[in-house]
């Protein structure tokens, strides 16, 4: 069992979602509550990782985080070493193919709120933080705990983006899907397995987990 690997996969994941929260709360909302010009290509912007190959997109992530990008440039210039092939740089591929799965059940959480209950939030005379608060949040949160249990499981077993970005560093960008890969290539059956085996146990409790919590939710809700 590579124990480095799958720590690095858990931190990857956990930071992931703790970035991913309050972006997918904001723009989950964005889209629930507004329409305005553009709103569809913006949608689709989010939507797209779900369709290209990993390989594509972390192709164009690869391009965008290199020496010779701007974004590239920029990062070495602030911190003395380039953005690719770094756990930064993982971590930033990472938030970014991992949006829709944090925003669209976000935003299908708060479009399910009915919009008497928010207007009778503002004829209580709670401003606009204090609903999301203590109305929209409460209401919409098994779609944010689905969004948070999809990006910390789809991070653990990403493995195209991983490798385009971050290559097989150990202990920097290898990553638990990474680590099987080799081992597979390798032809070590047994350590692949295993681990192959760690991690479909860890993804099938937090699943479980996640809709014990959520039914317990949604009856309390009820």
């Amino acid at each position: 069992m590579d124990w480095t690997a799958l720590w690095l996969s858990l931190r990857l994941a956990a930071i992931t979602v703790l970035f991913l929260l309050p972006i997918g709360i904001a723009l989950g909302r964005l889209l629930a509550y507004r329409d305005f010009a553009g709103k569809g290509l913006v949608e689709a912007l989010v939507a797209l990782p779900l369709v290209l190959p990993p390989t594509v997109f972390g192709y164009y992530l690869l391009v965008a985080f290199g020496a010779a990008s701007p974004l590239g440039q920029l990062w070495e210039g602030l911190f003395g070493h380039q953005l690719v092939f770094t756990f930064e740089g993982l971590l930033v591929a990472s938030i970014i193919f991992n949006l829709p799965f944090a925003i669209q059940p976000m935003q299908r959480g708060f479009e399910a709120i009915p919009p008497e209950v928010r207007e009778a939030a503002a004829c209580c005379g709670m401003t606009p933080w204090q609903a999301l608060l203590r109305v929209e949040l409460p209401l919409a949160w098994p779609g944010i705990l689905t969004a948070m249990v999809l990006s910390f499981a789809h991070t653990l077993g990403e493995f195209g983006i991983v490798l385009m970005v971050g290559g097989s560093i150990p202990g920097e960008t290898k990553t638990i899907a990474i680590s099987i890969y080799d081992r597979v290539q390798a032809f070590d059956d047994a350590a692949a397995g295993q681990m192959s085996a760690m991690l479909l146990a860890l993804s099938l409790v937090v699943i479980a987990l996640t809709f014990a919590f959520s039914r317990r939710i949604g009856r309390r809700l009820g």
